[in-house]
């Protein structure tokens, strides 16, 4: 195995054993980005002067005996959160040189735990897309075949991940921003219970939505991050004050018995055979392992699509009305200050942010408020209702994390609706705000990744590692890695 391929559990054994130093193993990081980055475009910025201070600095640390739970791990962070004097540009000429002066919550607990930041990972611009093609910087490929997509908007999370560009990476997830990519990247994403994770420092798509996890090349790696990045947060007011769990306690404990939903309504038509094929066998599986598969509906699903684009669209509207060329970000010039924010808007933002901001400014508009957003809410309940009845009779739900396997560069790039629809396995469980993680559960035949989504109740994350830990032992698809 190459030293970049390792997980973080196997780093950090190398590292207490003494076979590996931080500082090697940052080296060896970085090596590989110069060999693949060129192809991948992972990264919006690289910090490798930083990194090997901050790996020196763990080095010390393990001397004198101060081993933080990452210390010397070598991570990527998706460039929405905020890094005190590396610049956050989300992806958009807006901020394109931002440079935040704190740090975000999640990152100043890494850098407690002693990591070694590499840099700064590409995304669809403010998190808005799924295939990290929307990007001021240009579009992400997948390390499986650069001629597609790795899926958004956390691609350059995943892509870095899989392509051995770092030992693991944070990313954010609205309406399946960390599930789909890593599904189709072939590695493994978690999204935690809504209030989980601080958001304080993430910059702000849809606040009711967004919510940070870790993605990683095994579920063992995932759980060790959520240790670290879960917790109360002062500074986040919807951040929750329950207790943190550790969730790597709960890996390799026994599945028997335990009641997994199938949910109809998830198992449609249209939807790739290959990837139903492996879904279906996934369950199979976990079947055979001890688990027991129920039968659950969750009626309102239909309609999850539809009230997502509302609320997340109406919420970024509120959230960038911020970038105005006053306090900070890119100012244009203009004619006066209203042509100012108009020239500034306009040369700042995207095409698909621009979308986005003109829908949830209607939809928030006087007159059609009651009609769209509030209708929209009223769904939202109906959905997280479903799944409060389905989890009274199972632990978790299985699903496809996506319905098809990563599409071609520019293929649907003209067509919104159905760049949208990439979504329909993952937005339900950010409306609800439950937990969901998405393993490897195959390779198509065109040896492209298919993910494996598990849904969790309201805080029971550890319920969804469990099993997912417990199927990736009896499998082999984690440990395969793209030739590149």
């Amino acid at each position: 195995m190459e030293t970049y391929d390792l997980t973080i559990s196997g780093a950090l054994q190398a590292i207490g054993s003494g076979q590996l130093s931080p500082v090697e193993l940052t080296k060896a990081v970085f090596k590989r980005i110069e060999a693949v980055e060129g192809k991948i475009k992972a990264f919006v910025t690289i910090a490798k002067e930083s990194a090997i201070e901050q790996a020196r600095s763990a080095e010390i640390n393990i001397k004198k005996g101060v081993k933080g739970a990452l210390a010397g791990i070598p991570m990527a962070v998706k460039d929405n959160l905020c890094t005190e004097g590396i610049r956050t540009t989300c992806s958009s000429k807006i901020l394109e040189k931002f440079i935040p002066p704190y740090e975000s919550t999640v990152t100043k607990k890494l850098k407690e735990q002693g990591y070694v930041l590499t840099g700064k990972t590409n995304l669809d611009e403010f998190a808005m897309g799924s295939s990290t093609e929307n990007s001021a910087f240009g579009a992400t490929r997948n390390p499986w075949d650069t001629g597609r997509i790795p899926g958004g908007s956390s691609g350059g999370s995943c892509a870095a991940v899989s392509a051995g560009e770092c030992i693991a990476a944070l990313g954010s997830d609205t309406g399946g921003s960390i599930r789909q990519p890593a599904a189709l990247c072939g590695v493994v994403g978690l999204k935690p219970t809504y209030g989980r994770v601080s958001r304080y420092g993430l910059v702000a798509f849809a606040s009711s939505l967004d919510q940070i996890g870790p993605i990683t090349k095994d579920v063992r790696d995932s759980a060790i991050l959520l240790n670290v990045i879960s917790g109360h947060d002062l500074l986040d007011s919807t951040s929750a004050p329950v207790e943190v769990p550790d969730f790597v306690s709960v890996l390799g404990r026994d599945i028997k018995g335990m009641k997994i939903g199938i949910p109809k309504e998830f198992l449609i038509e249209g939807m790739d055979k290959e990837v139903d094929a492996f879904v279906r066998d996934a369950i199979k599986k976990l079947e055979s392992l001890g688990a027991v598969p129920l039968e659950v509906s969750l009626p309102h699903t239909g309609y999850a699509v539809a009230a997502y684009y509302i609320l997340a669209t109406s919420e970024a509207s509120s959230n960038l009305a911020r970038y105005d060329g006053v306090k900070y970000g890119l100012r244009a010039e203009g004619r006066d200050l209203m042509d100012m924010y108009m020239q500034t808007r306009a040369k700042g933002f995207g095409s698909e942010v621009k979308r986005r901001i003109i829908l949830g400014t209607y939809a928030l508009s006087s007159g059609y408020y009651d009609a769209y957003y509030k209708k929209a809410q009223q769904i939202r309940t109906l959905i997280k209702k479903d799944f409060q009845r389905a989890f009274e009779t199972v632990d978790v739900i299985a699903t496809p994390t996506t319905p098809a396997p990563a599409f071609k560069l520019g293929e649907k790039t003209e067509d919104p609706l159905q760049m949208y629809l990439s979504d329909i396995f993952t937005i339900s469980v950010n409306l609800a705000g439950v937990p969901g993680i998405s393993i490897p559960c195959g390779f198509t035949s065109g040896n492209l990744p298919v993910g494996l989504q598990l849904i969790g109740k309201h805080f029971d994350e550890e319920s969804i590692l469990k099993i997912a830990y417990a199927y990736e032992q009896s499998t082999d698809w984690h440990k395969k890695r793209p030739k590149l």
